[in-house]
């Protein structure tokens, strides 16, 4: 996480309910994804595939983490510094894992698993599928929902907004969701507003708002709100995987998970004394961006050449280790010097601008002076 406003400590426990999170996902792809409907896996695994099944709800309590950690880290910050810590927190794992996946599917790809240097060039935008290219890897399409909500927040910050007013964007955004997920169904008001997970960013943010200056009847009720939403979008996804893969989870069970995941997210900050931070718990912290990245594609690969040689079981179990390693390795190694480069780059061409810009402002005032 990036540092944090004065007074404010690293919670440790939403590092840890991160990576719980990324690990859902992980078992999800590994246990009934990958030999579901495209059967990127040769052999399945149907005794854990009606748990696995939950997994993909660990992208949505992703949002929830976020929507607390991005409103956590905009407090009393300018835009500019809040778009710069946001794009130095993505940007170089982002390259360095579609970098890898890229390098490992065209050394060991299949045609279900194709790969090509104009979709690698694609993806170096974040954005491959505005290119007319697919993205390197699945799950990138929840890293450019996290990118929209960080522009959204970035502009409340440039207006003022987001210090003045946030409450009342948190009431306008779920309104707008609302009416598109229960009415309209545009597919780029959802991309756009965020209009499916929507609700699960606002009630993060609105924690956050609760925790860091104490409750109040809107803000818990917008909580409130959010959470009602949120059981109510959950139904889009559950509609997809029906008609995808013709098994889904039961309305009943998602509302169930949902209150777990909301419960989480309340409880990790609530014991955060409870867990104090270490190189530990930061380690772990840091490893979930790169194994959420880098898992799904290069897992297929590697628990399909594994299986014939171990079995199935320690094929999969043994790629999950194996992940964990490399993304430690990689969050270790090179996404912390690749952060820490960029940040002073970064922070080079900030500090020119600001110059030339004071410089420029100083001339035209004495120029004024002399007329």
């Amino acid at each position: 996480m990036d540092a944090k406003p004065a007074g404010q400590d690293y919670i440790a426990t939403l590092d840890l309910l991160r990576l719980a999170a990324a690990l859902a996902v992980v078992l999800f792809h590994y246990f009934f994804r990958g030999a579901a409907a495209e059967g990127f896996l040769a052999e399945s695994y149907p005794l854990a595939a009606p748990f696995a099944l939950y997994g993909y709800l660990g992208v949505n309590l992703f949002f929830l983490i976020s929507g607390f950690v991005i409103a956590w880290s905009a407090e009393n910050r300018r835009w500019g510094e809040f778009a710069v810590a946001r794009f130095v927190r993505l940007y170089p794992g982002f390259v360095l894992c579609m970098t890898l996946t890229f390098t490992m599917v065209i050394l060991a790809g299949t045609p279900l698993i194709p790969a090509a240097f104009s979709q690698y060039a694609a993806n170096l935008s974040m954005f491959a599928p505005a290119f007319g290219q697919p993205f390197m890897d699945g799950v990138y399409w929840s890293i450019v929902l996290e990118l929209v909500f960080y522009g959204w927040v970035t502009l409340a910050l440039f207006t003022g907004l987001f210090q003045k007013r946030k409450l009342e964007l948190i009431f306008v955004w779920l309104a707008v969701s609302a009416l598109n997920e229960f009415f309209v169904g545009s597919g780029a008001a959802r991309l756009l507003f965020i209009t499916e997970f929507g609700p699960f960013f606002a009630a993060g943010v609105v924690f956050h708002h609760i925790h860091a200056h104490g409750r109040s009847l809107p803000a818990l009720l917008l909580l409130v709100a959010s959470f009602l939403m949120s059981c109510g979008t959950l139904s889009v996804t559950q509609r997809w995987m029906q008609g995808h893969y013709g098994i889904a989870v039961t309305s009943a069970n998602l509302v169930l998970a949902n209150v777990v995941m909301h419960a989480a997210l309340i409880g990790a900050v609530l014991l955060r004394n409870r867990v104090r931070p270490s190189a530990l718990t930061l380690a772990l912290g840091g490893l979930t961006y790169p194994l959420y990245l880098l898992h799904q594609k290069i897992g297929y690969l590697a628990i399909n050449a594994a299986a014939p040689l171990i079995g199935k079981w320690f094929a999969a179990l043994g790629c999950i280790a194996l992940m964990l390693v490399v993304s430690w390795l990689i969050w270790r190694t090179c996404e912390r010097p690749a952060q820490r480069l960029l940040r002073i780059w970064l922070g080079l061409a900030v500090d020119r601008l600001r110059r030339g810009r004071d410089i420029q402002r100083d001339g035209l005032r004495d120029e004024a002076r002399s007329c």
